[in-house]
């Protein structure tokens, strides 16, 4: 596995990302082209096959999203203890998770830095990950 850094941080997967979501939109397409050609007697199944397709096109989103919001709130939890490990200190609620979230990739040498400037300056998510020199990888996401 190579260096992980913000060029190549985020995690890809052609096949959830591409295939999969390709199949389901095919998938629907086709169950909507089946029920515009479909007989009254063939009616309700075809319709059934757009249900699916619409079903699945539902799950494809919301098992991403649920996975997400798991994964940020270990990353809260984490980023709040090692804080307090090195502080003493409960961190600042002013922070938001999007914050917390792109401070987890910067070492413990520049963490309390960067949480200090992303207060104070409302750093995005995405100045914060730039803002990181020793890019401590995380490689166990979803």
């Amino acid at each position: 596995m190579k260096h992980q850094n913000y060029a190549n941080h985020s995690k890809f997967v052609i096949g959830y990302h591409v295939i999969t979501l390709l199949a389901i939109l095919a998938l629907l397409i086709g169950s909507i082209i089946n029920v515009a050609n479909s007989s009254k007697e063939s009616l309700y199944s075809a319709s059934l096959l757009v249900l699916v397709s619409f079903i699945l096109l539902f799950m494809f989103y919301f098992l991403r999203a649920f996975a997400l919001k798991a994964q940020d709130r270990a990353i809260r939890a984490e980023e709040k203890f090692r804080y307090y490990i090195l502080t003493g200190k409960p961190m600042s609620n002013k922070l938001t998770i999007r914050q917390i979230i792109g401070l987890r990739f910067s070492s413990d040498e520049e963490f309390l830095v960067l949480v200090e400037r992303a207060e104070k300056e409302n750093l995005s998510e995405k100045e914060i990950k730039k803002a990181v020199k020793n890019w401590k990888a995380d490689t166990y996401r979803v």
